[in-house]
């Protein structure tokens, strides 16, 4: 094999491999073949894919739509090795302790960086629990045996790449390992890091569905390839990348990667923006039977409360940060729009009781500082009480799927006399506002107005 460097992922679903993966694709396909990517999981439920995409040599097709419904189709060659998984993470652990490895990144979700409203960690939850006594079932476990692996063998530095919607998710990884790190009486690790790993901040962005299963007869028609394991995303795509890398990297700015001395300006953005109201136009879609998010950004009351939420709290928040926010909200808005990706209501409103505290509240908080009411804000916590009540009286269309779902809380919630003020009160979700009567009294009419919406 050429390629010099590896760049390890650990989170090989649909996302990775529409966004990093073809920009790795990318470089090899204009003559820079000097990295591959291996890629594995810390879970075993996405192992069929795995499997799939070994047989075809880790090749499969990528299908991107734009809104006016033109297919393009090319087939990804970046991915040349696939990590089997087993329980103790051995064959993950020992690629990324290779020297080669010069870049270790991931997409586990939001939820599983497990941070509170404070940014630390949330040590009630079972499988950081469980890492936290030595085993490996979440990102930091696994990155921790795999720093012990390279001190080990003196396999040099590397940059961590956290590449989930978390705000200045560089850091806050960093901030979560080293947290984890102390709590287990690894201060060896956190000196090695401190001299020989960086963090650096991301963006991505590409709205990535889970395939259709229409895709592979659709892609055997267009190419001729029989493809077990293809993926599709939007034309649309976006990765912004601090320039801080520890070592070697790849040539990412060839191929269209912004590397930026800043990352925040486009992550305060997208995440603001792009993921808060596509999550709101999800639940909301959900109250009023609607499967798609298409259908749900095309629905008249919907648009204007996602519309609402980033005219007039979203972007005054902002300010003047370089970037044209009405443009940019347009864009966004339109994206949504596109009835070629098929994007289910069902996958975007997961992982709400992460989002919310990550991508909403801040906005929430910040309307009181500038001493303005939310209002147009407090819409979105809204529509996820109404949302989960469904969940709770078993009137969901779909299963809803968190990663810190906390199942019994929720039920004892809207089981209490009150729920509104059970959740209003909740400093998980709201932080320093969950302590605020007038912002429980702004949520109660919220949810009001939510019921009037959805009759």
């Amino acid at each position: 094999m050429n390629n010099q460097f590896t760049w390890l992922h650990i989170g090989l679903g649909s996302f990775h491999r529409a966004h990093q993966a073809w920009y790795l694709h990318s470089l090899i396909a204009a003559g820079d073949n000097r990295w591959h990517i291996a890629a594995g999981n810390i879970r075993p439920d996405s192992e069929n894919v795995l499997q799939a995409l070994k047989a075809q040599n880790g090749r499969y097709v990528l299908e991107t739509v734009s809104p006016e419904g033109e297919r393009k189709y090319e087939e990804i060659t970046s991915i040349q090795k696939l990590i089997p998984w087993q329980e103790n993470l051995q064959p993950l652990i020992d690629e990324g302790a290779k020297p080669e490895t010069k870049v270790i990144a991931f997409t586990v979700t939001e939820g599983g960086y497990y941070l509170n409203t404070q940014h630390q960690l949330d040590a009630s939850n079972p499988d950081l629990a469980a890492d936290l006594k030595g085993a490996c079932k979440t990102i930091y476990g696994t990155i921790t045996r795999i720093l012990e692996a390279r001190m080990a063998k003196q396999a040099g530095p590397l940059t961590l790449l956290c590449c989930d919607n978390v705000r200045h998710n560089g850091e806050r990884f960093h901030g979560g390992l080293v947290e984890f790190l102390q709590q287990t009486g690894k201060q060896a690790v956190i000196d090695w890091m401190a001299a020989n790993t960086t963090s650096p901040n991301t963006m991505v962005d590409r709205i990535t569905p889970r395939p259709a299963p229409d895709l592979p007869a659709r892609i055997k028609e267009k190419t001729g390839i029989d493809d077990k394991a293809p993926v599709m995303g939007e034309t649309f795509i976006q990765w912004v990348v601090e320039d801080n890398f520890r070592d070697a990297r790849p040539a990412l700015e060839n191929v269209g990667v912004e590397l930026v001395s800043s990352v925040i300006p486009y992550e305060e953005a997208k995440i603001r923006i792009l993921n808060s109201s596509h999550s709101c136009i999800a639940w909301a879609g959900t109250l009023i039977g609607q499967q798609y998010i298409h259908e749900s950004t095309q629905t008249d009351f919907i648009y204007a409360i996602a519309n609402r939420y980033v005219t007039e709290d979203v972007i005054p928040c902002l300010g003047d940060n370089g970037i044209d926010l009405a443009s940019y909200r347009d864009v966004v808005l339109n994206r949504f729009t596109n009835p070629y990706i098929q994007d289910t209501n069902q996958r975007v409103a997961a992982d709400g009781f992460s989002k919310i505290p990550a991508m909403i509240t801040p906005t929430l908080l910040e309307c009181y500082q500038r001493g303005a009411t939310p209002d147009a804000t407090a819409m979105l916590p809204a529509l996820f009480f109404v949302f989960m009540e469904q969940w709770h009286n078993g009137t969901l269309p779909y299963e809803y799927q968190d990663g810190i779902l906390d199942a019994p809380a929720v039920h004892a919630m809207f089981n209490a006399a009150d729920p509104i003020t059970v959740y209003a009160s909740n400093k998980a979700l709201f932080g320093e506002l969950a302590s605020r009567a007038d912002f429980a009294a702004l949520l109660r009419a919220k949810i009001a107005a939510v019921y009037t919406l959805i009759q």
